[in-house]
């Protein structure tokens, strides 16, 4: 009895694993041409009951997570040089690929979770779990383009065969891209002018940095 369970879960995750390899780039096509309307998605399934919820495509965080860890297997395969110096903290960290996928996971998921918390702030609604998770999950939708401008960007500027313009432009591309899904966002949800929602959103990725440099500051000195 015990070894058919384990047989049907290993079915169940065989299944879910080679899954990924459709909606992945379906996901992320999405995403990318269609940013707004892939946070709409979100939103709505955030209604469905839990076993439909998705079913067209990768949850927000799973696209994020998948995301970042194959962008810190491209940084891998690009033989960059690892991080010198640091302390105890910043070597577990750096030193192993799993570790260093999630940390960047985490570090990734400060700009969705800042986005949510302002939308929800400036629409009166008091925070909570439930009220954070439909923001949160919409906006991880566009912080996984943003793992890759931000990593591929760093993996161009650390490869002396690659001019570094070419770093430069596209994160350039990225974060006009990302401000202006942004803005469009905060405006159609506060419906406010574009202006004010540039305003939040530019102030958004600020304190997401702000947030990014104190979480850096433990690992660079322990």
């Amino acid at each position: 009895m015990d070894f058919m369970k384990l047989l049907r879960s290993f079915e169940e995750f065989l299944f879910e694993a080679t899954s990924w390899l459709v909606f992945y780039p379906l996901t992320l096509w999405r995403v990318l041409v269609r940013p707004l309307e892939t946070m709409a998605y979100s939103d709505a399934e955030q209604g469905d009951d839990e076993a439909g919820r998705y079913d067209d495509s990768l949850t927000p965080p799973l696209f994020l997570l998948i995301t970042v860890v194959l962008m810190n297997l491209i940084a891998l395969a690009a033989h960059l040089p690892q991080p010198q110096g640091g302390g105890t903290l910043q070597h577990a960290i750096f030193a192993s690929p799993q570790n260093a996928a999630l940390f960047r996971a985490l570090i990734f998921s400060l700009i969705p979770l800042v986005a949510a918390v302002a939308l929800l702030r400036r629409q009166g609604i008091r925070l909570s779990r439930e009220s954070l998770r439909p923001p949160f999950y919409a906006q991880c939708y566009l912080a996984g383009p943003c793992a890759v401008i931000v990593i591929g960007g760093g993996i161009i500027f650390q490869r002396h065969d690659i001019p570094n313009v070419y770093g430069l432009l596209l994160m350039l591309a990225g974060i006009a891209w990302f401000l202006t899904a942004q803005t469009r966002w905060f405006a159609g949800r506060l419906a406010i002018g574009p202006l004010r929602a540039a305003g939040i959103a530019v102030w958004a990725l600020v304190q997401a940095l702000v947030f990014f440099v104190a979480l850096m500051i433990p690992v660079a000195l322990f």
